[in-house]
């Protein structure tokens, strides 16, 4: 039985989606939506770069920057975001993917498809995320949709504020979805599908922490 992947109509009726991808012995518009959502990926990051989110450190060189060396950091700047988005997107679909089936078994292609559905609520979180940004004016890390509000209260340090800031209920839902697919489509112990989702978001929270704790310092000396 074919599965024709479809992102929107899987949010209709997930259960009977998972259902059908668990039985299905081909899938077909898998490659074109993976590369579709990196496309889409890259152009969001493109967007939010050229509206200026992410960018405070820029505004801070004018002082010593000349016109052509400003405007040309702001190119390198959009085209810096759109290289991180679509390797972010890839990232997010290929690498859990590779892990899920040397701890399932679960086809490859099947746990793709799984990613998709992970990454299109992480990009949308991102959109939704953006008038936040520019009307509120509030980084991703203090998001009212994230634990860093709550964090920034309790931690000075700001290693661990980034860390609760990756945190979010939109990241809490996917944990859900994944072991929802997981559990459905393996024989595994519902404790250790628990285990390797958690393990592997609390090795992706730490790396966004790390990311954002260091990229400061890292952007600006490019810029120097």
């Amino acid at each position: 039985m074919p599965y024709h992947v479809q992102l929107f109509k899987f949010f209709t009726s997930i259960y009977d989606h998972i259902f059908r991808i668990k039985r299905a012995e081909k899938i077909t518009n898998l490659w074109k939506t993976s590369l579709l959502l990196i496309l889409a990926s890259a152009l969001i990051y493109g967007w939010m770069a050229y509206l200026g989110i992410g960018s405070t450190f820029l505004s801070s060189s004018m002082a010593y920057l000349s016109s052509g060396e400003y405007e040309t950091s702001k190119l390198w700047f959009l085209l810096g975001r759109v290289v991180y988005g679509a390797s972010f997107a890839a990232a997010v679909l290929f690498v859990p993917s590779m892990i899920y089936q040397l701890i399932t078994g679960i086809p490859y292609q099947k746990l793709i498809i799984m990613q998709q559905i992970v990454l299109s609520v992480l990009l949308l979180e991102r959109l939704i995320w953006i008038p936040i940004a520019i009307f509120i004016g509030l980084d991703w890390y203090v998001s009212p949709l994230s634990f860093g509000v709550i964090a920034s209260y309790i931690f000075e340090i700001e290693w661990f504020i980034y860390f609760f800031g990756a945190i979010t209920l939109f990241q809490l839902w996917t944990i859900w979805f994944q072991f929802r697919f997981l559990h459905a489509m393996s024989e595994n112990e519902k404790r250790t599908i628990w285990i390797f989702i958690i393990l592997l978001h609390l090795l992706g929270w730490v790396l966004a922490a790390t990311i954002s704790f260091t990229d400061s310092y890292m952007i600006s000396r490019w810029f120097e």
